[in-house]
């Protein structure tokens, strides 16, 4: 008898103990969203839309420039000399070579502006992320695309935009 009753209070106590008045409060951000609709993400973007954009055109004119070239080689090649013939296209090999070396070199450039003004955002996302995490007792933020669906009333994403607005106006990218 002295068993059963400890094991009736034992079970008593399990059943109502067990119960947790805890909640948790989980919100989603969809750091996409913030990267390229805060005023520093937008103005990094349009700033390397128009160096990319500069670039191609300046490469477009000299891959004109070069099959021109390589036209009027072509057309010559009969008329000229074959030492000349072949100096003037080991000329036009180096300048193709540099040429693609040059673009190559300037889309490696873009590139990592790109990473580095990423970077730097993200950089400034985290500590604001982590005092309004602070400030309003959040135990878990999910990133948008992980998720399915949800309460739109639990998107932080507006807020974290214009806190990271106030405090990081533009990137200074050249």
């Amino acid at each position: 008898m002295k068993y059963l009753v400890k094991f009736f209070v034992v079970t008593f106590f399990l059943l109502v103990c067990t119960h947790v008045f805890a909640e948790q409060k989980i919100v989603v951000l969809d750091l996409t969203y913030v990267l390229n609709n805060s005023k520093a993400g937008k103005g990094a973007q349009d700033f390397l839309k128009k160096s990319f954009n500069d670039n191609a055109k300046k490469f477009t004119e000299m891959e004109k420039v070069l099959k021109k070239e390589e036209n009027d080689l072509l057309s010559k090649k009969t008329v000229l000399s074959k030492e000349e013939y072949t100096n003037k296209t080991d000329s036009l090999r180096k300048k193709v070579i540099d040429y693609q070396s040059q673009r190559r070199t300037s889309i490696d450039n873009i590139a990592t502006q790109r990473a580095e003004s990423r970077e730097t955002l993200i950089k400034k996302i985290i500590p604001i992320l982590e005092t309004y995490i602070k400030e309003n007792n959040i135990s878990l933020v999910i990133e948008k695309k992980e998720t399915h669906g949800g309460n739109p009333e639990n998107d932080i994403t507006n807020i974290i935009i214009e806190k990271l607005n106030k405090e990081l106006p533009s990137l200074n990218l050249k």
